[in-house]
């Protein structure tokens, strides 16, 4: 097979062209990744012409760069943000010596389990959305929803860098099954349980890209953080991108409360049934999908006593979100922090050494950055003059994870019996018939430049300061 001419084919900025051993691996590496793309990417949309994004540089002036593309053909680059000089260590046992360009033998193993577990995220999130294009509201939609598909596979090959260029065998070993996992595949599902759930329709996409996208940013925050500088320099570049995931998830459920909010008044009337019978979706439906997508998604940060995110901390690997901000010792050997934990059947409070607790200390600040948002779209219904307001669930709602998997708590926090639970919780989570309800009003594309589904308003701006009726996608 000829060599790949990685200066041209992948933008990057770590020499990829002087390191044999890494570009050999990276060529047995690439066709496999292809085959996936092809195989588990958009489906139906490997022809069209995208007006997308691509990364060229780590420059914030001038660092993307925007035109027509076959996804296929998506340059999928590497960039590390630039070194920092003389950085040290700014957390945990080794505080204040230098940090690591190379991976120190004793913790191999845990970088590779978190690089591993971050990099698994990025296909399945392809895979998890892979139908949606099909049913796109809107040309803009349907570009965004690509723009996030091809970035997710650009972290894909930024994780993937590191395991090949930093852990040998068992990095490349780790790259391929990155490839072979499938999301919601029984035999070989993706590593984390949020990640093999459906995105079934337009609204569970951006309720993603709202919620579980912006899991990512923690995770990814914290990483930047490491004393692994090759990780840091990885994850500070990929937030640049996780943002544009978010805005989507955050303008998309703004819109549909928009469109929703507009139909109520021009109706007149609040009755759900009344509102879904004129084909937008009721604001009840939109708090049943925050509702689960919320509880699905801070489980992901797993449990609220975690001997492995001491050790992580303690040993350097992983930091707090914004640990530079933080003031106190960044050691927290004598701090403590307050989780929640069942007792007798009751949610009571409980102090547990803060080193142990970390896991819950990220979590709460997600839950603070959750909340901001979802009062934005709050204002959108105030400013309507509708009585209603959206809500986040309380922690304990409906989790799967840790101490608080073991209990049933209403949205507010009570504590029910699981006879209760199971009698009430399709109030609260959304239903089949939600789903079915809200497939229903997407079951073809709108592709027309300028024109969007009944359920959705448009933006206010179109993309890269192009206008709305921009054709953001070509279909050859």
């Amino acid at each position: 097979m000829a060599g790949i001419n990685y200066s041209e084919k992948i933008p990057n900025n770590v020499n990829l062209a002087e390191d044999r051993t890494l570009q050999r691996a990276l060529e047995h590496w690439q066709p496999n990744y292809l085959s996936w793309w092809q195989d588990m990417g958009p489906e139906g949309a490997q022809g069209y012409d995208v007006y997308l994004r691509t990364a060229i540089s780590v420059d914030p002036k001038g660092w993307a760069h925007f035109d027509y593309v076959k996804m296929p053909d998506y340059r999928w680059g590497i960039f590390l943000n630039p070194a920092e000089q003389d950085r040290q260590i700014h957390f945990g046992e080794n505080k204040g010596k230098p940090v690591w360009n190379d991976v120190p033998g004793e913790h191999r193993s845990n970088l590779r389990r978190i690089i591993v577990t971050q990099g698994d995220t990025e296909p399945a999130s392809v895979e998890q959305q892979r139908h949606l294009g099909l049913t796109a509201p809107s040309m803009y939609d349907l570009r965004n929803l690509f723009q996030v598909n091809v970035e997710e596979g650009r972290h894909l090959w930024a994780m993937v860098y590191l395991l090949h260029r930093y852990f040998g065998r068992d990095g490349r070993e780790e790259a391929e099954a990155l490839l072979e996992r499938r999301s919601g595949d029984e035999d070989n599902p993706r590593i984390l349980t949020a990640f093999n759930e459906k995105t079934p329709d337009w609204l569970s996409f951006f309720m993603f890209t709202y919620f579980t996208d912006r899991d990512g940013k923690f995770q990814l925050a914290s990483l930047a953080e490491s004393s692994f500088d090759p990780l840091a320099r990885t994850t500070k570049f990929m937030l640049t991108e996780e943002a544009h995931h978010m805005f989507v998830g955050e303008s998309g459920v703004s819109r549909v409360i928009q469109r929703t909010c507009e139909v109520m008044n021009s109706l007149r009337t609040d009755d759900p049934e009344k509102v879904r019978a004129a084909g937008v979706i009721d604001l009840q439906t939109i708090q049943r999908y925050i509702n689960f997508h919320f509880s699905v998604t801070i489980d992901l940060f797993g449990a609220d006593q975690s001997s492995n995110a001491a050790l992580f901390y303690s040993a350097g690997l992983k930091g707090r979100f914004e640990e530079g901000k933080r003031e106190d010792d960044h050691l927290l050997k004598g701090d403590s922090y307050t989780i929640l934990d069942v007792v007798d059947g009751k949610l009571v409070d409980k102090e547990i050494p803060m080193l142990n607790a970390l896991n819950e200390v990220l979590r709460d600040d997600y839950i603070k950055d959750s909340v901001a948002g979802v009062n934005r779209w709050n204002r959108i219904i105030e400013k309507a003059g509708i009585d209603f307001r959206l809500t986040v669930p309380h922690k304990a709602f409906n989790r799967k994870i840790g101490t608080l998997a073991g209990i049933k708590v209403d949205p507010s926090g009570q504590v029910i019996s699981e006879s209760d639970w199971n009698a009430r919780s399709h109030q609260w989570l959304a239903t089949p018939e939600d789903r079915e309800f809200v497939a229903s009003l997407m079951t073809h594309r709108v592709v027309e430049p300028g024109k969007f589904a009944n359920w959705i308003s448009p933006p206010p701006l179109g993309i890269n300061r192009q206008p709305l009726d921009f054709e953001y996608v070509r279909f050859n």
